[in-house]
């Protein structure tokens, strides 16, 4: 058994089972990146910033839809021993949690920095909600915290070079 397999099966052995609707609750609100879309959603409207919601909406779902593609090409088989939730059907590598949380927390960190450190322990309890539930591979929500964290940069660099300039004055 390698490394990976073996930090899943201990967080499984390991789990609280008065913390498992939390983590239950966090894999639930990860999901298709609704709670960074909401979260989004606030800043933009709070802000008077649309883009806000714009930005984050496309990162998470560049997220989930990078993560799609890799699963189906690499096609890893999910941890099967113990799941509290019902199982996916889809497979395991890169996790789409991940990348879908930590694509819309990069965002929201450049966009908001007063609230970046709120917004990554959100991406990662989220993730690690996953291996916590046994649903993935410790190297999966690694992956996929990568994945989303370069999409969002990516995307960033996109729209800053998009943007048009102001003309210097001499």
């Amino acid at each position: 058994m390698n490394l990976d397999h073996e930090v899943e099966r201990w967080v499984v052995a390991h789990r609280i089972g008065w913390l498992d609707w939390l983590f239950v609750g966090l894999s639930r609100i990860g999901s298709s990146g609704l709670v960074w879309i909401a979260i989004g959603l606030v800043f933009a409207l709070h802000r008077r910033r649309p883009e806000t919601a714009v930005l984050v909406t496309g990162a998470a779902f560049a997220g989930i839809l990078e993560s799609s593609l890799l699963k189906a090409i690499i096609g890893r088989a999910r941890p099967h021993d113990d799941p509290l939730v019902a199982l996916p059907h889809t497979h395991s590598f890169p996790s789409g949690h991940a990348a879908s949380s930590f694509a819309a927390a990069t965002v929201l960190a450049r966009l908001e920095p007063r609230f970046r450190v709120w917004f990554f322990l959100l991406a990662a309890a989220i993730a690690a909600s996953r291996v916590y539930l046994g649903v993935h591979w410790p190297s999966d929500v690694l992956a996929g915290a990568l994945l989303g964290t370069a999409t969002a940069l990516l995307l960033l660099a996109g729209v800053r070079r998009a943007r048009p300039r102001a003309p210097r004055t001499g």
